[in-house]
């Protein structure tokens, strides 16, 4: 854990050190497009984030929030000019991510610079209790931000929570837990990232940066083997999954050339059968029917990933409040 303190750019990118057009080290070109600040956005660059990507989701869920109004509860009730500090802390125990998330979110609303302090990073486990993030700045901001912020942060560390769970359960095997594109749209980036977090592998970002061949692709391409090598014709570069339902398509497409193949609605024991027959010759996932009290159990038959869409689309949030205090 590290405790880092930061004052941050104007919500408008366009105070000193603004990442509109200033040069920053490290940073590609296409990040000096980003309004928010230099180092904020290279945090997230580094963590495998786009930053302009980040700041668009965190625009529009302020936008979604105001509905191009203003928050009319905080500016009837709190003067322009109070300061305050906020504290994001963790009402449960679980796996926090998407601190820089929520700093995004703070740095668009804000139109006063901010002061952040950090006390644990993203993929720390953390306790109920334990504060995760301080902002001090103006107490209209804060308040106007509250929401948006947590709803990110919540929604992210209760999938890098889930995922640690089977992170954990799989411990002192070979198998890795792995997301699905079964996510959220529009937070595809953020969730998978929150996947790393808490330990887990991304599968394919996109339908273009991998191929997957499915039921419905072999029906139409009249078989899994012809599905296979259509694929790896039109796009040899391409990595190539394949899915298969019995062990008999599992020969065929070993036989074809296959690296990666998903096993199905498999048993246990069928997996075991399935890693005996490949020998090696291609990496394997386990897919369906998985929960977290038969991890083991197919961890322990030897496949390489067990495939969990629940992570990105049925975690729950892990419970994160916004206290206010006075400003020191």
């Amino acid at each position: 854990m590290s405790t880092d303190d930061l004052p941050l750019a104007s919500s408008g990118g366009c105070g000193d050190g603004c990442a509109c057009g200033a040069a920053s080290d490290g940073l590609d070109e296409e990040y000096l497009e980003c309004g928010l600040d230099p180092a904020l956005a290279q945090l997230l660059a580094d963590a495998g984030l786009d930053p302009v990507e980040v700041e668009d989701i965190a625009n529009v869920a302020i936008q979604e929030d105001l509905d191009h109004g203003v928050d009319v509860t905080t500016v009837a009730t709190i003067p322009e000019d109070a300061v305050a500090t906020a504290d994001f802390v963790a009402r449960e125990a679980g796996v926090v991510a998407g601190l820089r998330v929520a700093e995004a979110v703070v740095s668009v609303v804000c139109e006063d610079e901010f002061e952040v302090e950090r006390h644990v990073e993203d993929g720390d486990r953390v306790e109920a209790g334990q504060k995760l993030l301080s902002v001090t700045t103006r107490t209209r901001d804060l308040l106007t931000a509250e929401r948006s912020a947590l709803n990110l942060l919540c929604r992210l560390s209760g999938i890098a929570t889930a995922t640690r769970a089977w992170t954990d359960a799989l411990e002192g095997t070979r198998a890795r837990v792995r997301d699905t594109r079964k996510t959220t749209p529009g937070l595809r980036s953020l969730e998978k990232f929150a996947v790393r977090c808490g330990g887990g592998v991304n599968h394919r970002m996109s339908l273009s940066d991998a191929a997957l061949v499915k039921d419905n692709h072999v029906v139409a391409a009249g078989g899994v083997a012809q599905a296979f090598k259509a694929v790896r014709e039109a796009f040899p570069d391409v990595p190539i999954e394949v899915e298969v339902d019995t062990l008999h398509q599992l020969r065929e497409v070993v036989d074809a050339g296959a690296d990666l193949i998903l096993l199905d609605n498999f048993t246990p024991g069928e997996c075991e059968e399935a890693v005996a027959l490949v020998h090696g010759r291609a990496a394997l996932e386990a897919s369906g029917r998985l929960t977290l009290a038969t991890a083991r159990a197919y961890a322990d038959t030897g496949v390489d990933y067990l495939a969990v869409g629940a992570l990105t689309h049925s975690s729950p949030i892990l419970d994160i409040g916004l206290d206010l205090r006075e400003a020191e």
